[in-house]
């Protein structure tokens, strides 16, 4: 990659600004899913071990009231965080000031601090998401050096990242945005073939640049989930109290026609689980996708589809799944996810790329966390890398010149 990484810099005795993705899910003030605290840790370990001091900052959720501070301090993030590391992670409950300066000026090699969650700042005139020139300017001024290792913030240009590296001499991503970016490429710009795109998910409008994005790039395109009933109504089918896009039918034709005008092989599902409720108990049944009933909504694909998908992998090189194939938080309807989880799974050397959101939730939360080649953290980012676009997080980093630092 044309990027500065963390193994061309020197660390010794700088202070680092470390953007890390801590945006993790809690309850009762309690953590639930540590994941993308422990995907920092290698960056994180390497910058300490090669002698640089660590300023760890991140957001979490969105602060709109005082009230929400409570609720959504970092506070236990940097507790589990020292757990993890099995070091003292010293946390400074503020964005800026005195006594954030004066800790880390006492920082000596080696040490980790982390300060308060950066969306405080957007309490007070959105300073963080709206990109404050004077915010990013501070928070620079905090630091030698900047490494942004949020993959799922990559997408949007905030104070904590493209504000900081505006102001800084020098940049670079760490271990978990340079795998993130290696193996996105790899799948969008240089895959082994065939190459397969699955996209499930409710919108079509959330996948268009996506769908017209990979249709010439992808082999097959696979699409399950709500989306599929805006397709099949493109095709004349009835579909009941489906999701269905109506002012996006247009749409849906032109990438039908790109399709087949590219010779792309465009896979849509054979066979829908239907319901009258979008309700775990509701009395559902399996129809094919030419007899869904006028009174009820589709909610999974069924198990010919899955054979049919199944089919269509087989002989693939490289796979990239973004969204689910139904209401996957339903165990009712969660079947259609899982069984293309464990098709993808049982694929013999194939790189599998599953890219974030729901269809990253949906892998780990049924086990498969460690059955594919790149499950991604970012869910926005990942898809706005698979449109095309320019991430900021990432276009502000410093590029490559000459040999790396050692």
């Amino acid at each position: 990659m044309d990027k500065k990484t963390i193994n061309d810099m020197d660390f010794k005795g700088k202070k680092v600004l470390l953007r890390v993705d801590f945006n993790v899910p809690l309850k009762d003030g309690g953590i639930t899913d540590d994941n993308r605290i422990k995907a920092a840790l290698p960056t994180i370990n390497h910058i300490l071990e090669n002698g640089g001091k660590v300023i760890a900052f991140s957001h979490l959720g969105k602060i709109k009231t005082e009230e929400d501070k409570a609720k959504l301090t970092l506070a236990p993030v940097a507790k589990r965080l020292s757990e993890l590391l099995q070091k003292e992670v010293k946390f400074i409950p503020a964005t800026r000031g005195k006594e954030l300066e004066k800790a880390i000026d006492e920082l000596k090699e080696g040490d980790i601090l982390m300060f308060e969650n950066t969306r405080f700042e957007d309490l007070d005139g959105k300073k963080e998401s709206k990109n404050d020139p004077e915010l990013g300017k501070y928070w620079a001024s905090l630091g030698d050096l900047f490494v942004n290792d949020a993959f799922g913030t990559a997408h949007r240009a905030h104070a904590s990242n493209s504000g900081i590296a505006a102001n800084i001499s020098d940049s670079a991503v760490g271990f978990l945005m340079e795998k993130e970016i290696e193996f996105l490429d790899r799948a969008v710009d240089n895959p082994e073939r065939p190459f397969v795109a699955i996209l499930g998910g409710a919108k079509v409008s959330d996948k268009i640049g996506v769908l017209e994005n990979l249709i010439g790039k992808a082999d097959k395109v696979i699409v399950g989930g709500a989306m599929m009933f805006t397709f099949l109504k493109a095709y004349g089918k009835q579909v009941g109290k489906s999701l269905c896009e109506e002012d996006k039918l247009d749409v849906a034709n032109k990438i039908l026609d790109k399709a087949m005008n590219k010779g792309v092989d465009f896979i849509l599902p054979t066979d829908v689980v239907v319901a009258k409720e979008f309700k775990n108990d509701s009395e559902a049944m399996t129809v094919s996708v030419n007899d869904i009933p006028m009174d009820m909504m589709g909610l999974d694909i069924g198990r010919q589809s899955l054979e049919l998908f199944k089919e269509k992998l087989a002989n693939a090189k490289t796979v990239v799944w973004n969204g689910p194939m139904g209401a996957f938080e339903m165990s009712s309807f969660a079947a259609g996810t899982r069984g293309l989880c464990e098709i993808l799974a049982n694929l013999k050397d194939v790189t599998v790329i599953i890219g974030g959101g729901d269809s990253a939730a949906a892998a780990i939360q049924m086990g498969y966390e460690d059955k594919f080649s790149h499950i991604s953290t970012g869910g926005g980012a990942s898809l706005e890398y698979l449109e095309g676009k320019e991430l900021p997080g990432i276009s502000c980093i410093a590029d490559k010149t000459g040999a790396a630092v050692k």
